[in-house]
């Protein structure tokens, strides 16, 4: 399998912390593919014609994406149930966990590019928009956070960790554990996993 993948992207990331997981990263050959919002990746575009990582292309050609899809794949070629639930009520809660930390990763990345445009040209009602929704956000995850330690790691929590961990990496500033000593706990563990540490974001 080829994998369109880049080492700042937390959405690949959730991917490959799903391959470690599921004992599958070895069979993944990770290619390193640019994406920019301004100018489409005419090779990644054969692949995924919206031109967004990760991209999984199986050995017959086949695409799959977007992330939480190739990750549901991958949970299915590892015999399913391990990441995604069997049971329904189990199932949809780890996806609407699921949801929370990628509607955050989707927030995170529309708040940096209007954080990065000049001062005159920014939006501040958004911005401010942005900041009450990340304090909603983390006020829920506080809440479940000390069940979430006792209980099973599933597609939420890989989704979860990836939000928090991509807070740290592009808003150092947020000071996100203060007031949240239950979720910092849990971030702690999550970050302290082998599939965790073996996909840490860098910048590069």
């Amino acid at each position: 399998m080829k994998l369109h993948w880049s080492p700042r992207s937390p959405f690949v990331r959730k991917v490959m912390i799903c391959a470690h997981e599921l004992d599958l990263a070895g069979r993944i050959d990770k290619v390193r593919t640019m994406v920019r919002m301004t100018e489409p990746n005419a090779a990644l575009l054969a692949d995924n014609p919206l031109s967004k990582i990760p991209t999984l292309v199986l050995d017959d050609g086949t695409t799959i994406f977007d992330s939480l899809t190739i990750c549901e794949y991958l949970d299915h070629l590892a015999g399913g149930g391990k990441l995604f639930p069997r049971d329904p009520k189990s199932r949809f809660l780890a996806l609407t966990r699921h949801a929370l930390a990628n509607g955050l990763l989707d927030m995170l990345i529309l708040w940096r590019n209007e954080r990065d445009k000049p001062p005159g040209r920014q939006t501040q009602a958004w911005l401010d928009s942005f900041a009450i929704k990340l304090r909603a956000t983390l006020a829920r995850l506080e809440g479940e956070a000390a069940l979430r330690r006792k209980a099973q790691f599933d597609i939420g929590d890989v989704a979860t960790g990836c939000a928090l961990a991509y807070l740290d990496f592009r808003f150092p500033d947020t000071g996100w554990r203060e007031g949240h000593d239950e979720l910092a706990a849990w971030h702690a563990e999550f970050a302290a996993r082998p599939s965790a540490r073996a996909t840490e974001i860098v910048d590069a």
